[in-house]
C-alpha cells in the first residue's frame, strides 16, 4: 500500500509542488512519530503524550500550570487533566498551588520523575539519531535551514490570514 506522497511522485507536469512537498513532510513526520511511539511503548511501556508532558516539565524545574502545559503541548486542558493525574498517581509528578495564581495548580517533576525521564530522554535521543542517521551532517544542516524557512513561511501565511 502506497502513501499519498508516493502516489503523487509521478504526478503530471503542473501538479502543485507545494502539495507534493506538504505530503513529503507529512509522510516523514508520520513515519518518525510512529516509530518513536512504538519504541516508547516497547522500551518503557509509555506513550508519546506522557513523554512530551515529562519533557515539558523537565525543561521547567519550577513547574508549569495546566494552562501553560496546554499551550506548550498544543492540547486541551482536558487532555492533560487525566494524564497528569495518572503521572501523579505513579509518583512522577507532583501538584502544588501556583505561587502566582491561587486558582491554578503547578505541576512539577518529582525526583523519581526526573530519573525516569532522564532514561527515556537518553533513549529517545539515540532513536532520533538512528532515524536521521542516513543524512550527512551537511544534509542535516541544510534541511534544518530549509525547515526554518518553511516554518517562517507558514507563520507569515497564518498571521496574514488572521
Amino acid at each position: 500500500m502506497s502513501d499519498a506522497e508516493t502516489l503523487l511522485a509521478d504526478a503530471p507536469a503542473g501538479h502543485k509542488d507545494e502539495l507534493r512537498l506538504w505530503l513529503r513532510l507529512l509522510t516523514c513526520t508520520t513515519m518518525i512519530e510512529s516509530e518513536i511511539r512504538r519504541r516508547l511503548r516497547a522500551a518503557f511501556d509509555t506513550t508519546l503524550p506522557r513523554f512530551d508532558l515529562l519533557a515539558q516539565l523537565d525543561r521547567h524545574p519550577d513547574g508549569l500550570t495546566l494552562g501553560e502545559l496546554s499551550r506548550r503541548m498544543m492540547v486541551s486542558n482536558g487532555n492533560l487533566t487525566g494524564l497528569s493525574a495518572r503521572l501523579e498517581a505513579e509518583g512522577l509528578v507532583e501538584r502544588n498551588p501556583s505561587p502566582t495564581d491561587r486558582r491554578a495548580t503547578t505541576l512539577r517533576l518529582t525526583s523519581v520523575g526526573r530519573t525516569v525521564f532522564a532514561e527515556q530522554s537518553a533513549a529517545h535521543e539515540g532513536w532520533i539519531a538512528d532515524l536521521l542517521g542516513g543524512l550527512s551532517p551537511g544534509e542535516r544542516s541544510a534541511l534544518f535551514r530549509l525547515l526554518a524557512r518553511t516554518k517562517t513561511s507558514a507563520r507569515n501565511a497564518t498571521e496574514t490570514a488572521a
